[in-house]
């Protein structure tokens, strides 16, 4: 798909005092104390790690970075998404887009939480294309009519608003990531909170969202009960890592708080889980990847600061660990 999430780039300005004695009042009047945050001073940009944020200040996101920016809710917070693969042509450059995706909430109370199935349609946008220098230069003079230009454009943009179909399926505590596979898309796999890991097929609720009209149904906050395909307790506390092989179909890996790692094989219509787990951390395995040419490797990445490569054919220790920082190790990815 043509349409990516992207981490919203933000600069920061200064709060005035009346915003900082603005708390607790109404979202108007926070809003309008914002605006007036805004109009106070210059933009700097916000660097995150270097720049502290005083008592007060906000920051605040510059649209003309983006081609389209809009949020939507499915309702809770939530920890993890992953895009949906879909059908419908991999070049996709012309608005409005369409887009499939599953999310996992955290819920105030365990019971409250689903997985959300959604699909996102009538996005809608401009396409900027790179202006030369010389040709900023030479056009200077009508940078007023050409703001007046974008400015309709922004305001015809935003009546078109994109329509948001959505199914809730229940599940057990907190979501704490969420994968689908890319060979089957229907088929998403879950971590959660309680320290099981879940495979689901969403077949039927992503042909539902599919068939959907140009508005969204009441039916749409239903929370529907469905039986995953496999459930497994093996893992001694919960996780967050987990990674479908994009080589072999259905292969799987899940690493816990614990440090422990457990492969996952297809069988038929259900998975063999590898009861002995994968040992090379010390601390909780924050993070996996399987590799992107090899599919029997995969890389995972610790609190404990390293970064283990192992081979599923050898025995169940890193083939390669790297002492890589000394901190925590979030996130690990291949160069493709």
């Amino acid at each position: 798909s043509a349409l990516a999430f992207r981490w919203v780039a933000q600069s920061r300005r200064p709060a005035s005092p009346s915003r900082r004695r603005a708390r607790g009042t109404k979202k108007a009047d926070a809003s309008s104390s914002a605006a007036a945050a805004v109009a106070s001073g210059p933009a700097k940009v916000w660097q995150p790690g270097v720049d502290a944020l005083e008592e007060g200040e906000e920051l605040q996101f510059d649209p003309e970075a983006y081609n389209y920016l809009r949020g939507f809710s499915i309702g809770w917070p939530c920890l993890s998404f992953d895009v949906v693969q879909d059908q419908l042509g991999l070049v996709r450059s012309e608005f409005p887009h369409t887009l499939y995706g599953v999310a996992g909430t955290q819920a105030e109370k365990a019971p409250w939480n689903y997985i959300g199935v959604f699909k996102l349609s009538n996005i809608n946008g401009k396409k900027r294309e790179p202006i030369p220098s010389s040709k900023v230069d030479a056009d200077s003079d009508m940078d007023s009519d050409s703001s007046s230009d974008e400015e309709e454009e922004e305001e015809t943009n935003e009546d078109i608003k994109p329509i948001l179909h959505l199914k809730k399926v229940a599940h057990a505590g907190c979501v704490n990531r969420i994968r689908s596979m890319t060979q089957q898309p229907h088929i998403c796999a879950t971590w959660g909170d309680t320290g099981h890991v879940q495979v689901w097929d969403f077949k039927s609720f992503l042909n539902s969202v599919a068939d959907s009209g140009p508005v969204a149904h009441k039916e749409d906050d239903i929370i529907h009960n469905h039986v995953p395909l496999k459930i497994f307790n093996g893992h001694k506390d919960e996780g967050y890592a987990i990674d479908w092989s994009p080589l072999v179909t259905g292969r799987l890996v899940s690493g816990d708080c614990n440090s422990c790692i457990h492969l996952w094989e297809p069988s038929s219509s259900t998975w063999d889980v590898d009861t002995k787990p994968f040992v090379g951390h010390s601390a909780s395995v924050e993070d996996l990847q399987w590799s992107p040419t090899e599919g029997d490797v995969f890389a995972s990445c610790s609190v404990d600061g390293k970064i283990c490569i192992w081979d599923v054919r050898t025995e169940k220790k890193p083939c390669m660990p790297i002492k890589a920082h000394n901190a925590d190790v979030n996130v690990v990815s291949w160069n493709r």
